[in-house]
């Protein structure tokens, strides 16, 4: 190889870390309503430069969040093989609470974005978490009226979450998923409101972006 190739194989591979890393730092600002324009000038690169590398925003957004998502299915891999149901599903939830609160873009990415067999995965992970919420019912630890819609509400709710630094959102997510938490446990149970009718999509949504699909895996009629 010579020393000409080398130093071209270099700068790309200096551009393509430049623009993952502005791509991040964006979408972590903002949500994924970002320009591919925005990017390039945040990484210091022309927008064609930008287009090689990835041709689609779908393409960065897959490369930004890889390790994301490879996380997240770790996670439920991990609660769905939990013998204790109760650790399993908080387990679930305090992961995608704190990916919610350390990245605005994160949810938005796993709803649009998710690498190939994005349906497929989205409805594993809606199965192992209805499976999570009924053995933890089973075992007595969880209220027995709790629903899948009720992770919807908690999902929102973190979603909503304003702070000024990316550290206080993260505190402020932990503490509102502890206290909710607290209160799932049957011991605290007493009785409650009929189940809303809302949609885990809208919840996942960045709240920059947010939308209301018709359609939803655990939204009630």
């Amino acid at each position: 190889m010579s020393t000409e190739t080398s130093h071209l194989r270099s700068d790309a591979a200096e551009n393509r870390d430049r623009i993952l890393a502005a791509a991040r730092e964006l979408f972590a600002e903002r949500g994924l309503d970002v320009q591919m324009a925005s990017v390039a000038r945040r990484a210091g690169v022309g927008v064609a430069t930008l287009y090689r590398r990835f041709p689609t925003k779908e393409s960065l957004v897959s490369a930004v969040f890889a390790g994301q998502f490879r996380a997240c299915v770790a996670n439920m891999d991990e609660a769905i093989t939990d013998p204790d149901p109760w650790r399993g599903l908080t387990r679930v939830i305090e992961g995608i609470c704190a990916m919610q609160a350390h990245d605005r873009g994160f949810s938005a990415a796993f709803l649009e974005a998710f690498p190939t067999g994005a349906e497929d995965d989205r409805a594993r992970a809606v199965h192992d978490i209805t499976v999570l919420i009924e053995r933890a019912k089973q075992s007595g630890q969880l209220r027995a009226d709790f629903e899948p819609t009720d992770l919807t509400l908690v999902l929102m709710a973190n979603n909503g979450i304003v702070a000024d630094t990316p550290e206080a959102a993260e505190a402020a997510s932990r503490r509102l998923v502890a206290y909710l938490l607290d209160s799932f446990r049957a011991e605290h149970a007493r009785p409650l409101p009929p189940p809303a009718s809302v949609d885990l999509l809208a919840a996942l949504a960045s709240p920059s972006s947010r939308t209301f699909p018709q359609a939803s895996p655990w939204s009630r009629p």
